[in-house]
């Protein structure tokens, strides 16, 4: 029996739900979302759980990370009930509880914490780096840079890069564990082959990497049906070179970080011109579209949608500027810029990746992996 939670409605308009509970079950919805199929009703089925409580199937459903928010829902709506900004808030919610942590409940419902822990991790950088710095010497390398090794050695950083990883792996884990219990392990009468578990693994990697669903989408842009596929491509682009940026730094740090200034053809050159051409691409369009709100998508921005455009916007520029003043034998401006990218780039890795906005990242392909190994359990049991 599945017990109702009074109280679930209240609880979503914290996570930054809507005029959800207007919905009269006309099932509109449901009829011009393209990824709707016979294994998934959405949005239709989600919001009537969350409109009577149904607290436990909400939770056990992986449906709301199968949305890419075009937005179709939200312009057919007879009601204004703005399913697709349900579907959004409720992910934020599912986030919260597969945490077992508490802080991403902190995080999505209180300003003073997201911003409290932001400026909290980044005192502890600057802590930090003002007691264990090395040497601010203004001696150049031979080819004219700074010595950025010699203020902060890329090993101490490297080690530091993989303590974070370490961090950032276990909660992350930890967390997609609870996401299965709560998706697969609910349905005590639903018997899995262990095989399923591998023969569907791929999907983890395909939709981590190339989140093809998109491309069976259409986005409302001023009042306009277009394509998703831009969408797609920006999404795809900032994405990816937000990985490479992260494989670098935390793989192959003493090859990023080196003090030979190599040509602008060297592969390390050219893997961080990329990420940064992304980075800055994919801020610019996100953050101009949320100010426009020009797209259903970004009528609604919740206070975590800005917070990651500003500290992947801070970490980027920074990044460049440290790059800069490096090849071009500034010394004193490399260290301190360089000391202010960290304090900007740990926060956002540590708050972002497991608690937050980017966590998405990791709970859709595990979803769709997921949805996928139920569908088939169930289609061979009634086979």
């Amino acid at each position: 029996m599945n017990k109702l939670n009074l109280q679930l409605a209240d609880t979503l308009r914290k996570y930054g739900a809507k005029e959800f509970t207007a919905c009269y079950n006309c099932g509109t919805c449901t009829a011009i979302c393209n990824l709707t199929d016979s294994s998934s009703y959405f949005p239709r089925k989600i919001v009537r759980y969350s409109a009577l409580g149904y607290e436990k199937a909400l939770e056990s459903s992986s449906e709301p990370w199968l949305c890419y928010y075009c937005g179709e829902c939200n312009e057919s709506c007879p009601k204004q009930a703005e399913p697709a900004e349900l579907m959004m808030s409720i992910r934020r919610y599912l986030t919260a509880r597969y945490d077992w942590t508490g802080l991403s409940h902190k995080l999505y419902t209180s300003t003073a914490w997201e911003i409290g822990s932001i400026v909290f991790l980044a005192l502890i950088i600057l802590l930090l780096f003002v007691f264990y710095h090395g040497p601010m010497t203004t001696e150049l390398t031979p080819q004219g840079g700074v010595k950025l090794n010699t203020f902060a050695p890329w090993k101490t950083i490297e080690l530091g890069d993989w303590l974070m990883a370490g961090m950032l792996s276990f909660f992350l884990l930890t967390n997609i564990f609870r996401m299965y219990l709560k998706i697969i392990r609910q349905d005590k009468s639903l018997h899995i082959p262990l095989v399923l578990y591998f023969t569907e693994a791929w999907r983890i990697v395909t939709n981590f990497f190339t989140q093809w669903h998109f491309s069976e989408c259409t986005s409302i842009e001023s009042g306009k049906k277009i394509s998703f596929s831009a969408y797609w491509i920006i999404h795809w682009f900032l994405m990816t070179s937000y990985l490479v940026m992260f494989t670098m730094i935390v793989v192959f740090l003493g090859w990023f970080q080196t003090e030979t200034i190599y040509a602008w053809w060297h592969p390390q050159r050219i893997l961080g011109y990329y990420a940064t051409i992304g980075l800055t691409v994919g801020i610019v369009y996100f953050f101009w579209a949320r100010v426009k709100k020009n797209q259903e998508k970004t009528r609604h921005s919740h206070i975590t949608d800005w917070t990651f455009l500003v500290l992947l916007f801070l970490t980027t520029i920074t990044g460049i500027l440290v790059h800069i003043f490096r090849i071009n034998g500034w010394p004193m401006a490399t260290y301190y810029i360089y000391v202010f990218h960290i304090m900007v780039l740990f926060p956002m890795l540590m708050i972002e990746v497991p608690f937050s906005k980017w966590s998405h990242l990791a709970y859709r392909p595990f979803a769709i992996y997921f949805s996928n190994v139920v569908n088939t359990a169930e289609k061979k049991k009634r086979s």
